[in-house]
């Protein structure tokens, strides 16, 4: 996309080699009239990219780009119509080169809810993005995901499920989707045509089975994975699912449960009522009763599991977004993260609003400064 929006068609052939068995690496990242930015340009390279600035000079911005280049809304989950520059022409385009890859995505002016993605030029929908690269992120707004309500740790789980079951994001729309058509049905005052509700039904039975399963796959694995590490600076986590669990028969749950759902005007039963419940290990303790730093400690080793997980399964090593993560870390324990974070491999977005934050993260590191729309390193 060269620096410019997805109308300017500007992308290139399908073609390209596969980034297969290797640290996804992105080498160019153009932003127009996204955020803060009208037209920017950051050519970074492996490894550490760090990205300093006050608070409110466009930093997160930036981790927000990249995390549309994989399936999902992105690290703030906002509407897209949200993310284009406030006076701009209304439309916004995100495109990156790895290796000899482009990838792109955006909105026009007078489709803003509707997303465009092309990969060296050919269309695709937005789930191919998950064939080229895997991200992951933490921000200071996850600080207080075991704290919140049960609705924002599936998102969590399913951000990680996602980076691992590209086809994750599909089953888990199509499932919401017949879910709402549902309790529509049931809210209605006329009685609703039995057969239609069975093919719903039928419907979040297929589709719901698939989310449920994968994400108890996930939490199997990424659990195993994090009891297998030995002891470190960041404490480890036990992983679990609460909530519904799933019968083998969802489809005879929704047809048995239909007064009762239409009675409390929403769905009871089915993977949208399950809960990801996390535990310190070493201490046995739920991670909503541990403190502040404790629960940053178990998600940055969350996330860091996942990523050895996500490399191990697809061969690629994913691109990590860490926004103010050394914000609370003293000397020592920076070191540490950021010793563990290149034994990783792969390329590692942090931000900080002091330099003085990241001297740990060695000489090799890229850094940036960003201010008033402007990137500059």
């Amino acid at each position: 996309m060269e620096g410019r929006s997805l109308r300017s068609g500007r992308l290139f052939c399908f073609c390209g080699q596969h980034p297969r068995d290797k640290a996804v690496t992105i080498t160019r990242l153009s932003l127009s009239n996204f955020r803060s930015y009208g037209d920017a340009v950051i050519t970074p390279g492996a490894g550490f990219i760090v990205l300093t600035g006050e608070n409110g000079a466009g930093k997160t911005n930036i981790l927000e780009a990249v995390s549309l280049l994989v399936p999902g809304r992105g690290l703030r989950g906002v509407p897209l119509g949200e993310m284009a520059r406030q006076g701009g022409p209304g439309g916004f385009g995100v495109a990156a080169r790895l290796g000899d890859v482009d990838i792109g995505t955006g909105v026009q002016a007078n489709a803003p809810e509707r997303r465009i993605v092309r990969i060296n030029g050919a269309q695709a929908p937005a789930t191919a993005l998950g064939e080229w690269m895997s991200a992951l992120w933490l921000t200071p707004a996850m600080d207080r995901l075991f704290m919140d309500g049960a609705s924002e740790r599936r998102r969590f789980l399913d951000r990680l499920v996602l980076a691992l079951v590209p086809g994750h994001a599909t089953h888990a729309a199509r499932y919401e989707a017949a879910m709402r058509q549902r309790n529509r049905l049931l809210a209605d005052e006329a009685p609703a045509d039995p057969e239609w509700l069975a093919a719903l039904e039928a419907q979040m039975a297929l589709h719901g089975a698939a989310v449920a399963q994968a994400r108890a796959d996930v939490v199997l694995s990424l659990g195993a994975r994090i009891a297998a590490q030995p002891e470190g600076p960041f404490a480890r986590a036990t992983l679990g699912l609460e909530g519904w669990v799933a019968s083998g028969d969802l489809a005879r749950d929704l047809r048995e449960g239909r007064a009762r759902d239409a009675a409390a005007g929403r769905t009871l039963s089915g993977p949208h009522r399950t809960d990801l419940m996390v535990a310190h290990l070493a201490k046995q303790q739920a991670a909503a009763r541990c403190s502040t730093g404790e629960q940053k400690a178990l998600l940055l080793g969350i996330v860091l599991a996942h990523s050895a997980l996500v490399a191990e399964r697809t061969g690629r090593v994913p691109v990590l977004l860490l926004d103010e993560v050394a914000a609370h870390l003293d000397p020592v324990r920076r070191a540490a993260l950021f010793a563990q974070l290149g034994q990783g491999g792969g390329q590692v977005w942090m931000t900080g609003t002091e330099e003085a934050l990241f001297a740990e993260a060695g000489s090799t590191a890229m850094r940036f400064s960003v201010r008033d729309g402007r990137i500059e390193g």
